[in-house]
């Protein structure tokens, strides 16, 4: 015997509202992929800068541009929020902030220390 469900479907994802340790899970796996596309880059501007003068010359002048500073901004702010909510899955192993709301409290206080890291960052490079 077959049972079927009439379940209501909501396809529309603009009016679904997540919790914020939802969001924050969701932007820690970003952050991540962030980071790990950011290291290709890293590598290939730290291995050109050692190959010779000319080498380290040519990274110098492509980091004065917009395009590498404003990249070099989003590798370290995605570093700053992936180290911070890090820190903060650290303190829920711990058993620290496991409940829904400090747990929601807790990931809005990452974004937020994110944001002032990330603009910090941003005065420091313009």
């Amino acid at each position: 015997m077959t049972v079927k469900k009439q379940r209501p479907v909501n396809l529309e994802l603009n009016t679904i509202s997540f919790p914020a340790s939802a969001i924050a899970s969701i932007l820690h796996r970003i952050s991540g992929v962030i980071m790990f596309v950011a290291m290709g880059i890293l590598m290939w501007a730290f291995a050109t800068s050692l190959s010779s003068a000319e080498g380290f010359e040519a990274v110098k002048e492509c980091l004065d541009t917009f395009i590498a500073k404003f990249v070099i901004w989003g590798t370290l702010t995605a570093l700053a929020y992936h180290m911070l909510g890090g820190f903060r899955h650290l303190l829920m192993d711990c058993g620290l902030f496991e409940e829904l709301k400090s747990g929601n409290t807790s990931a809005k206080v990452t974004m937020a220390l994110t944001v002032v890291l990330s603009v910090l960052v941003a005065v420091q490079l313009w």
